[in-house]
């Protein structure tokens, strides 16, 4: 009787769970199959990629992006390095920013909090694309930005057609290099079919426009993540460190932010797939111009299958940008385990100047407050 009534929860749960797994296989795992045997072809857009006089080139499509000589692997390499750029400068700089509105809204003594809420908020709900536009006419040659500027008696750039990396112009500024001349050293070897030089250059002045707009749109939604985990931060530790005498920046050290980190581990994780997805604001914004400083990987796929109707190379680069989200995400995880060997006291109960437990503290604080 037993078992009938198993077999019957299994045959019940497998109805329950059918429709669902038939719909992601056949609306995620069918497209991903055969986006990875176009990878694998030679397919040119014409009819079905499935044909038997489709060419099956193996991994060339693959293995040219890395070692061939030529435009192909020039442009890879150059959005990924593009790539490089634009993630180290937005995934760390939105997460501490977001992590600062989240500090502030979260004051007690913060007055109008749902305005301020509202307001940090709003730019992630809004469509990247019209965002996107404004930028363009705000950071025109004869937008609102450099109109501002003039105020001040500065000449701003032309900023969406201006392909020179930031490293460059910084080292240019300290008279350190001469862009028009740079060292022979860097300029005669490199890697992957770009120079030392290039791969130094930094993120370009248009960039920097994207990234400041992706940040700017981006903040808000992480911004609630870490205020809700700030919120969920017992009051009674924080009590307990005044007690102990910690003071606001220790507090905030050795209290708030351990007790942040899986939150941070996902933000920092949706940021870097983010990051490394960018695609609309390239789109919309740049077309990868000026001189290919705004070309990331995914567009890259875009207008190398759909433009350049190389639909095999283009699903290739789709895959390599899909392990490389894979392994960073990875790493990253591994970097931010909490390493603490056994026996050793955890990181928030360092500031403790008696070397107490932070829970013994917080109940003495509890009978405190109810004395």
């Amino acid at each position: 009787m037993a078992k009938g009534v198993r077999a019957n929860e299994r045959i019940a749960g497998w109805l329950f769970v059918t429709p669902v797994v038939v719909i992601l296989g056949l609306f995620l795992l069918l497209p991903i199959g055969m986006a990875l045997w176009v990878s694998l072809s030679g397919w040119n857009g014409q009819g079905s990629p499935m044909r038997s006089d489709v060419p099956f080139v193996g991994a060339h499509n693959y293995t040219r992006l890395f070692t061939e000589d030529g435009l192909a692997r020039e442009d890879f390499m150059t959005s990924i390095r593009n790539n490089i750029f634009y993630v180290g400068m937005v995934v760390p700089v939105q997460t501490v920013l977001a992590l600062i509105l989240a500090l502030v809204v979260n004051a007690r003594l913060l007055k109008g909090k749902s305005f301020f809420r509202t307001a940090f908020f709003f730019p992630s709900v809004t469509s990247s694309v019209a965002i996107s536009v404004v930028f363009i006419f705000i950071f025109a040659n004869a937008g609102a930005f450099n109109a501002l500027l003039g105020l001040f008696g500065i000449h701003g750039p032309q900023w969406l057609s201006d392909p020179r990396g930031l490293v460059h112009l910084l080292l240019s500024g300290l008279g350190l290099v001469d862009p028009a001349h740079p060292p022979a050293a860097l300029t005669g070897g490199g890697a992957f079919g770009l120079t030392w030089w290039q791969w130094l250059s930094g993120p370009s002045v248009a960039m920097s426009v994207i990234m400041m707009l992706v940040v700017w749109t981006t903040s808000g939604t992480f911004m609630l993540m870490f205020l809700a985990a700030l919120q969920d931060v017992p009051v009674q530790l924080e009590e307990a460190a005044v007690i102990d005498g910690a003071s606001r920046w220790q507090r905030f050290r050795y209290v708030t932010l351990p007790m942040l980190r899986p939150t941070t581990y996902t933000v920092v994780t949706l940021g870097l797939i983010g990051t490394w997805q960018v695609f609309d604001q390239i789109y919309v914004m740049s077309q990868g111009n000026p001189a290919k400083t705004t070309l990331t990987p995914a567009f890259l796929s875009y207008r190398t299958a759909f433009k350049n109707f190389e639909y095999g190379s283009g699903a290739a680069i789709s895959f390599i940008l899909f392990l490389i989200i894979v392994v960073i995400t990875v790493v990253q995880r591994w970097l931010m385990r909490e390493r603490r060997a056994p026996g050793e006291p955890s990181q928030a109960r360092s500031w403790l100047p008696r070397q107490r437990r932070t829970q013994e503290t917080a109940e003495v604080g509890e009978r405190g407050a109810k004395a």
